[in-house]
């Protein structure tokens, strides 16, 4: 087996977005094109499929046939369902990647089929992990019987940030088989997108917004776990205290459309768009076009929107909820955090936006500064790092 950093590396994952796609180019890189992706093509898009074929070629295996049998997640929260997952041809898959090490997202069901190649092959495990203290306060205690039990045939994690990094120590981990971060945003590509749109298109996405004055903008899902209906409460907090005009923008579809919808006219907002969803290639120029990024989540261990936000130069008004907050939003700096829950909290948080608006360009650029330091080729080398622990542990 190879010792210098060019191992032949498989990564066995359920389902694969566009921000994964820099951090696998980077890897691959790293081990001289030896990185392949085992994935489900039944919860990838296809665009994304595409994506990865133009990365990584034949060594981008993308599956489809998924049996599942269970409850889906309700509202989007963590732990409220429970699915046991059977994909025909995993394994064979696997083996014909001939591979020297494995990594796994978290503890899902499609890392059990790396563990169980694991087993049978006595190989290295990685598993890349985002769990946090609060994403976990209502785990049960099957899922952390097992989690634990799992962890004793786990050679190295690595994580995404101190949060994480947190939680996976109070799973048992020692912290010497622990890296950090493994999730980041195309922040190069962003940052160059966003800097290319030009200020007649700025104008033009905001007139399709039909947004005036001050822009607060959010993007992402339209469900309960991301706090939008406290988001509403306060933003009636804000009009009625100001009037002068200012605009939120929700970017987005999901299961609470509707009721966000009727809840913004019973509160008689006259200042909240519903803009739908937007293509991730097209995100930037809805960034470029804003002058705020709020996320309310109740329960994110690390929303990757955040550092997209910023790379675009975007301040950043986010949940204290959100588990990448101590990394990426320091408060005065570049943003403030609020708690969701605390309406009054959450409408100070806007207001101040209004009144400090001279400082937001600068704080936009501290954005930028940051979100430098988590890159795609940071994330592959803390991942390889992984492996490298995994290597020496079974040594």
């Amino acid at each position: 087996m190879a010792r210098n950093g060019t191992e032949r590396i498989t990564w066995v994952r359920r389902s694969v977005l566009d921000y994964r796609i820099p951090v696998f180019k980077a890897l691959d890189a790293m081990v001289g094109g030896r990185l392949s992706l085992v994935y489900s093509r039944d919860h990838t898009p296809t665009r994304v499929q595409d994506k990865l074929a133009e990365t990584l070629g034949d060594r981008a295996i993308g599956l489809a046939g998924e049996k599942n049998m269970g409850s889906s997640v309700s509202g989007g929260f963590a732990n409220r369902g429970v699915s046991l997952v059977y994909q025909p041809g995993v394994l064979k898959q696997i083996r014909q990647t001939a591979p020297e090490v494995l990594i796994g997202d978290g503890f899902s069901s499609w890392t059990s089929f790396a563990l169980l190649y694991k087993l049978c092959n006595r190989l290295p495990l990685v598993v890349c992990y985002e769990r946090t203290f609060h994403t976990e306060r209502n785990v049960q205690w099957y899922r952390l019987a097992y989690r634990r039990s799992v962890l004793k045939f786990i050679d190295a994690m690595c994580c995404n940030g101190i949060q994480s990094l947190e939680y996976t120590r109070s799973l048992g981990m020692p912290l010497s088989k622990i890296t950090a971060p493994n999730m980041v945003a195309d922040t190069h590509a962003l940052g160059l997108a966003s800097a290319a749109v030009t200020p007649e298109e700025k104008t033009e996405t905001r007139r399709s917004w039909n947004a005036h004055g001050f822009v607060f903008l959010y993007v992402g899902n339209l469900i309960p776990r991301k706090g939008l209906q406290h988001l509403l409460q306060a933003w009636a907090l804000l009009e009625r205290a100001y009037e002068e005009k200012a605009t939120l923008v929700l970017v987005g579809h999901g299961s609470e459309k509707t009721l966000l919808q009727q809840q913004a006219d019973s509160l008689g907002l006259r200042n909240v768009r519903f803009a739908g969803a937007v293509d991730y290639d097209n995100l930037s120029g809805c960034y470029a076009s804003a002058d705020v990024f709020v996320v309310p989540t109740l329960e994110d261990n690390w929303s990757l929107v955040v550092p997209e936000a910023m790379a675009c130069g975007l301040p950043v008004l986010c949940s204290k909820f959100n588990g990448c907050w101590p990394e990426l939003v320091h408060p005065d700096r570049n943003g403030w955090i609020f708690d969701p829950l605390d309406i009054n909290d959450l409408f100070h948080c806007l207001k101040r936006c209004l009144e400090r608006r001279s400082r937001l360009p600068e704080m936009g650029q501290n954005s930028k500064d940051i979100v430098s330091d988590f890159t795609p080729q940071i994330a592959a080398d803390s991942i390889l790092r992984a492996v490298q622990i995994a290597h020496e542990s079974r040594n």
